[in-house]
């Protein structure tokens, strides 16, 4: 079965341009506090979590980057649950896939400003001890915004080539970074030294809880725009995995050295309370604060410059993809059809202005920084959870399907992708993964309104709820897991350290099976991708 890629949709990113849409995602608002908040809960164990972080999202991203080269669409986090497991299953995923993702660009644009807020005060100010925007800060964060809309609806390329620019700006900064805070202070005591608690002081659990809670998934939840952006670039059997892969690679190796630079580099006055009382006054940020408390005033400028930087382009990064996965349910009919118009440069525009407005509103005093990434986190890891059943699904649904990129050793990869997810969302905490779970219902409440309110029902394609009913199991079991369990304010702690993960492990394999069960036939498969795509010629580019 031939797969084209979708109608009007241009080809303009290259090879390293569909990496540095990964990158540029990744290196976002989460490098600036990750880093010390993940100091903070784990202490100098932090390396730990930042290196298993990198592993865990890998599990997840090889499945995607297979299934990224067999159908290299717009919106694939959504649509291949459709392709495996009908609608049912790919509304649920790409609901709260939609509603992270337009989070995501207010989160970074309120980062942005935040830090312009240390030499423009006038932009932010202080309410019950959080910094909120003024009106003259929502002011420039919807202005900020609508720059990033303006940049997506010119097109692909005209995108891929700023953020190419951007990406090798914050690159640069970085390795600068690492280089001179090594050279002027490193302490090789904080590692191990029992006057600052050791190399794991609060123990071994914060060193879970800190991946979603420190914003460390968070902040490689980037991958996804090389699945995204698959149906855009010129060579998906190439690009995709090199951009999917590579993106986690490079920005791992990164965060590392990243953390090991600021354990070293903390001054020791800083530590007096031990890690867990690490605290800075400089609202701008810890590594600028570092930098002027060494006397490398002109990187803490740099810093300043580069807060701003970080965070906006990761917002025009989501600001594209936010577009792409509306036009992507809309294609599928779980969304109204004016979702999928497109510009002559082959841009959603329609759902470029329902982002926009959507975004706009979020534009409101969430408590922290660390909350509001917990909850993102969360949703997009559980949205990408369906990936690896998928791709287990598939290979017995289209087990003669072309993979020119296939993850060796049969389902052992896709389970422990699964696993991976599962455990993710676990360590999250009941007192953000309660707040999902309700937005979750909330859709279920849209679709409803979707099904009533249409004037033609039969554009809408059938639910299919007997290949998509597991995802219930899934996330009603995931629910009691993180309410009886160790994690967050709230939870009953009826399991333990230990046996709550256990029972992640036995609850994935139950929702593996049953999920992979009930898949759709292979012939309501081939029906169903047919039925989503149009063939169109080649439209080569070039966007490196």
């Amino acid at each position: 079965m031939k797969v084209e890629h979708d109608k009007g949709l241009k080809r303009d990113i290259g090879k390293i341009g569909l990496l540095f849409t990964g990158v540029g995602s990744i290196i976002g608002s989460g490098w600036l506090f990750g880093a010390f908040e993940a100091s903070a809960m784990v202490g100098p164990g932090a390396i730990i979590s930042w290196a298993l972080g990198a592993v865990m999202i890998g599990f997840v991203a090889m499945n995607y980057a297979e299934l990224g080269v067999m159908f290299p669409v717009a919106g694939g986090v959504i649509r291949y649950p459709h392709y495996a497991f009908g609608s049912f299953a790919s509304y649920t995923s790409g609901w709260i896939t939609w509603l992270s993702a337009a989070a995501t660009v207010p989160i970074e644009v309120m980062a942005a400003v935040q830090y312009a807020s240390s030499y423009l005060p006038w932009l932010m100010h202080n309410v019950d001890g959080v910094l909120v925007l003024t009106g003259g800060g929502i002011g420039v964060s919807i202005a900020l915004l609508l720059v990033f809309c303006v940049i997506n609806y010119f097109g692909v390329r005209l995108f891929a080539r700023v953020n190419n620019v951007v990406v090798w700006w914050k690159l640069l900064v970085i390795v600068l970074i690492i280089v001179v805070l090594v050279s002027l202070a490193f302490h090789p005591g904080h590692f191990h030294e029992a006057r600052f608690g050791g190399f794991l002081p609060e123990g071994p659990a914060p060193i879970f809880a800190a991946l979603p809670a420190a914003g460390i998934v968070f902040s490689y939840l980037g991958f996804r725009q090389g699945v995204e952006f698959a149906g855009e670039t010129n060579n998906p059997q190439k690009n995709v995995p090199f951009a999917v892969i590579g993106s986690i690679v490079v920005t791992g190796i990164i965060y590392i050295l990243l953390q090991v630079a600021f354990i070293g580099a903390v001054p020791d006055k800083l530590l007096s309370g031990g890690w867990s009382g690490l605290s800075f006054t400089n609202e701008a940020g810890p590594w600028a604060e570092i930098a002027i408390l060494l006397g490398a005033f002109w990187l803490a400028v740099v810093l300043y410059i580069d807060a701003i930087a970080s965070p906006a382009d990761t917002g025009l990064i989501f600001t594209a993809l936010s577009p792409r996965l509306s036009y992507s349910q809309a294609r599928v009919g779980n969304a109204p059809q004016f979702l999928t118009k497109l510009n002559k440069q082959g841009v959603p525009w329609a759902g470029l202005i329902v982002m926009f407005v959507v975004s706009c509103f979020m534009f409101l005093p969430f408590p922290s920084w660390a909350k509001l990434v917990g909850f993102i986190t969360s949703g997009t890891v559980l949205s990408f959870g369906s990936g690896p059943v998928v791709v287990a699904a598939l290979r017995r649904q289209l087990p003669k399907q072309e993979r020119p990129f296939k993850l060796p050793g049969g389902d052992v990869i896709p389970f422990i992708g699964f696993l991976c997810a599962n455990l993710i969302v676990y360590w999250t905490g009941w007192d953000t993964n309660w707040k999902l779970f309700v937005a979750v219902a909330l859709g279920y409440i849209v679709l409803i309104g979707h099904y009533v309110f249409h004037k033609d029902r039969s554009q809408i394609p059938p639910l299919q709820m007997k290949s998509g009913w597991w995802m219930l199991l899934w996330m009603a079991g995931l629910a009691l897991l993180s309410w009886i369990g160790f994690y967050g304010d709230g939870a009953l702690k009826l399991l333990g350290f230990g046996w709550g993960e256990l029972g992640a492990l036995v609850w994935t394999i139950i929702v593996f099976v049953v999920g992979v069960r009930n898949r759709l036939t292979p012939e309501e498969v081939v029906s169903t991708v047919h039925h989503t795509h149009i063939d169109e010629p080649d439209q080569k580019g070039a966007g490196e």
